[in-house]
């Protein structure tokens, strides 16, 4: 039976340690009492015969923390929770956590550090992994530690601890940190090679060495120095009790990495906003110096973070399994998004036959079972899921009867969960501060796995009620316990003293990871990331519902991150992260050391290219960004699958709509008289959005609206502009193209436009490209194209080499406060490979020869596949220089050139398939 979760279950993949069991001990007979949350509550004692989290062989376990940690909510679902969960229970220190750039183990003598740098393929040729290898261990003379705790925590970085009763270790590490930072008493620092080093730079405390190929540099206190001796390396402390170690991108950058030595990393934090269709967020670092004045720091940005952020990057690089990681020299850094669109389900066409789908909501509605036999937390989820996605459609086609049926269908099963006792509940375990519910699933109570995929269900459901009743979201109703679900799976919160902040989503990787144990040789997994943004959707929309801003602005926030993070680490959008000897377009599985082509249950193509799809909902829109990518992902099932999805048809008809929506719309007609819908979907769903987009065209990410339940659709050269208004007046929503569009109150609306039509992009700061060098306002053009010259096999990138140049002169208008340049270039590379298209966008605000205001954009690699592909502004500032300011008579120029690759490719000009959008008015 399909089902994507993170198992306990044996999976055919190299990192799997073993078969997971998911026996344990029934629950003594309990005094349970029930805790009121408005008008439902849960309990504060498991069921009995049920059971908590336990290591493989039943046994209970309790978190592994310090007395310093202890109390504090433990963050189970990260990189680095076997720290804290001891699954295994012949191994109470940890299990291999990637950090990224570095990789660690803790072990009795310290940490286990590794930098992987070569991929191995692995299943089958069915996964990649830079797996953990020590290159080194980090410790003190004579340390033998029973086990390994916890120390501290914040947002994406740990502090172990070591103790056997003499000596005391404690290191600091985190993703991004090429640091290791140590404070140890009763030894002097030890460090401990595989092989024996090589001596590149002896500066006394400070030690250059070569391990593995790998370059690392040692620090000991100023005026202690280092002693090598075969593989052992030591340095007495001098009274002090810190030392440090950094893994080098080269032998040169010692001196500045030797600059930041001794700052030692104390915290990390991640803070957002939204507003205006654009999320920011910074992450920044604390530290304290150990000695001098030094508070500075560096950093690796992953693939999703430098691609969205402005700020100077160092020349330095690292490898890592989400493709090159760039160092920033300085305590934070802010990206840039586009908010990812979120309905609460797709608009209503024209396209759509209302009787016929009338008939397959009732179909729906009327089933004799509509929770199919569902009894725990992810299948009554998914239950739910399938009933919420009717809702808005039985209200499109007049028909409040059965959307009231379904509401009530909804909100029964959800009372039923969100009420303490009887045959399910949802039951609060204050050792690991969590709350699970009963009967559970896939480890979601032994393992602490997956609770952000099965609450999603819950909130989005919730959400779609809130809605319709207000009264029934309110937190002395029901609101509250679907507060209390959210606070588990997606807190907030960092001083909540019942639930940890954001259990399941890592902030700095951008996702999140679903095992709560982290037990694995490929450190944590996520295999089904579309159900862990089907929370951050549902927080959208329920915050949207009943007012709750802050709720809200994290859900997008969240969807925004893990979007471009699973484009780019799922779906290898840009072909710039998955090894070439991979072999495969899409992975359905995530791990700490890379991915794999697999699911927990299943090797059928179809569900490898489906986990990452379902539920197919107004959250989903996001998907539609990477269009190539979806063609690549579609094409490569059908060659694994022998032809086209049989079992999952109607989920791979959904996610092709994204992108062709026409082709999706031919397989619907073809096949959708027999097939057995999957299990959270429905023919009335699938046949609403596939007809739907075929009218309305593919969702374009390029627009965005200016509150966070907006989208963009466009087909040719028209584009229907679509905003769904929760609040009680009505509220006109602005685009990022110009458009406007009038929402009435507790309503979604739509509008459509080609260029000079309201509401649709303003003629005055939309601009096509046209062959001979011209950007014009003016449209109906002939389709045609200009050739970009070869880069010469030569590295470009930033530079414009032999570029074609695109013009408008004297331009008068107001910069618009908060908006950014937008722009798509349709190009098209044939079949030749390595080819990356570069743009910058000048701005010369008085027409006097002086530009001053340049951005130059993150180079889109084409594809050798037949057609145009969408290169657009989403790729990210590589760089920027100067302001905007008004225009007055002022020259507008685009450059485009190829910044790397041996061949030529074409641009396509005289259609709105190429344009550019200033931000003025």
């Amino acid at each position: 039976m399909p089902s994507p979760r993170t198992r306990s279950a044996a999976l055919l993949l190299a990192t799997a340690l073993a078969t997971l069991g998911l026996g344990g001990p029934a629950a003594a007979p309990a005094a349970a009492a029930t805790v009121p949350v408005g008008a439902g509550g849960y309990s504060d004692t498991r069921p009995a015969g049920t059971s908590g989290p336990t290591t493989n062989t039943g046994t209970p376990v309790t978190p592994k923390l310090t007395p310093a940690a202890q109390g504090k909510p433990v963050p189970t679902n990260d990189w680095w929770s076997s720290l804290a969960f001891q699954r295994y229970g012949d191994n109470p220190w940890s299990t291999p956590m990637y950090g990224h750039p570095l990789t660690y183990r803790a072990t009795a003598a310290g940490l286990d550090i590794g930098y992987p740098t070569t991929p191995a393929i692995v299943g089958d040729g069915r996964q990649y992994e830079y797996a953990h290898q020590r290159d080194l261990t980090l410790g003190l003379t004579g340390l033998n530690s029973p086990d390994t705790k916890a120390d501290a925590w914040s947002d994406w970085t740990v502090t172990p601890y070591w103790s056997d009763g003499t000596r005391t270790l404690r290191t600091t590490i985190g993703h991004g940190l090429p640091f290791v930072y140590a404070k140890g008493t009763g030894g002097s620092a030890a460090i401990t090679t595989a092989t024996a080093p090589a001596v590149f730079a002896d500066q006394g405390n400070v030690l250059g060495i070569t391990v593995a190929g790998h370059h690392y540099a040692l620090f000991a206190p100023t005026g202690t120095d280092w002693t090598v001796s075969g593989s052992t390396l030591t340095a007495p402390l001098g009274g002090k009790d810190y030392f440090s170690l950094a893994v080098l991108p080269s032998t040169d950058a010692l001196a500045l990495y030797k600059k930041y030595a001794f700052s030692f990393v104390t915290g990390s934090k991640a803070a957002w906003s939204q507003g205006g269709g654009t999320v920011r967020a910074t992450y920044t670092l604390t530290t304290q110096p150990q000695e001098g004045t030094e508070t500075g720091t560096l950093q690796a940005l992953y693939r999703h973070q430098w691609l969205h952020t402005t700020d100077p990057l160092t020349p330095y690089t690292y490898v890592s399994p989400r493709g090159t990681m760039k160092v920033r020299e300085g305590l934070s850094f802010t990206t840039s998004q586009r908010a990812a669109a979120v309905l609460p389900g797709l608009p209503k066409s024209s396209g759509t036959d209302p009787a016929r789908l009338r008939g397959y909501l009732n179909e729906a509605a009327n089933a004799a079972d509509p929770f199919a036999g569902a009894t725990d937390t992810y299948w009554t989820g998914k239950a739910l899921g399938r009933l919420a996605q009717l809702v808005p459609l039985a209200e499109q086609t007049g028909d409040t009867a059965v959307r009231d049926k379904l509401l009530g269908l909804i909100k029964g099963r959800l009372q039923d969960w969100f009420t303490a006792g009887g045959p399910n509940e949802f039951s609060y375990d204050r050792t690991w501060k969590t709350l699970i519910g009963y009967p559970a699933s896939y480890g979601s109570d032994t393992e602490l796995n997956d609770h952000h995929f099965h609450y999603s269900y819950y909130v989005y459901a919730a959400a779609v009620v809130a809605q319709y009743d207000p009264a029934w979201a309110a937190d002395s109703a029901w609101g509250g316990m679907v507060k209390t679900l959210v606070r588990d799976a997606a807190n907030p919160s960092r001083t909540d003293s019942a639930f940890p902040f954001l259990r399941g989503f890592d902030v700095y990787a951008g996702h999140s990871w679903a095992s709560g144990h982290q037990g694995f040789a490929a450190g944590n997994n996520q295999e089904s990331s579309s159900e862990s943004t089907n929370l951050s959707a549902g927080l959208v929309l329920w915050g949207s519902a009943t007012g709750d801003t802050a709720l809200r602005d994290l859900g997008v926030y969240l969807l925004t991150t893990e979007s471009e993070a699973i484009a780019q680490y799922w779906f290898d959008a840009d072909q710039q992260v998955f090894p070439a000897s991979f072999g495969h377009d899409p992975a359905g599985m995530v791990w700490g050391s890379g991915a794999a082509y697999a699911t927990w249950w299943t090797a059928n193509p179809e569900e490898i290219h489906g986990i990452n799809v379902l539920p197919v909902t107004g959250g989903s829109l996001h998907l539609g960004g990477e269009k190539e990518a979806i063609r690549r992902n579609i094409a490569e099932m059908e060659r694994e699958n022998g032809g086209p999805a049989v079992e999952w048809r109607d989920i791979l008809w959904e996610f092709q709509a994204l992108a062709d929506p026409a082709a999706a719309k031919a397989k619907w007609d073809a096949g959708h008289a027999a097939y057995t819908p999957e299990a959270g979907e429905s023919k009335a769903h699938t046949y609403h959005w596939i007809t739907t987009l075929d009218t309305l065209g593919a969702p374009d990410a390029a627009v965005t609206g200016d509150i966070p339940t907006s989208a963009v659709f466009t087909k040719g050269t028209v584009r229907t502009y679509a905003a769904h208004n929760h609040g009680s007046t009505a509220r006109t929503v602005t685009f990022s193209d110009g458009a406007k569009l009038t929402v009435p109150a507790r309503s979604t609306a739509t509008g459509t436009g080609t260029g000079g039509t309201d509401p649709g992009p303003s003629t005055g700061n939309t601009f096509q490209l046209r062959s001979g060098g011209t950007l014009t306002t003016a449209t109906g053009g002939t389709a045609g194209s200009d050739t970009i010259a070869s880069a010469g096999g030569a590295n470009h990138d930033g530079t414009p080499y032999q570029p074609l140049v695109y013009e408008a002169r004297g331009v008068n208008g107001t910069v618009k406060a908060g908006a950014a340049t937008a722009f798509r270039l349709q190009v098209d590379a044939g079949t030749t490979v390595g080819l990356g298209q570069q743009a910058r966008v000048s701005y010369d605000l008085t027409g006097d020869g002086t530009f001053e205001r340049t951005e130059t954009y993150h180079y889109f690699a084409t594809d050798p596949v037949a057609g145009w592909e969408e290169y657009g502004h989403a790729r990210g500032l590589k760089s920027a220089t100067g302001a905007l300011g008004d225009l007055k008579g002022g020259t507008v120029r685009l450059e485009v050139w190829h910044a790397i690759g041996n061949g030529t490719a074409k641009l396509r000009t005289g259609t709105d398939g190429s344009v550019l959008v200033i931000p003025y008015q």
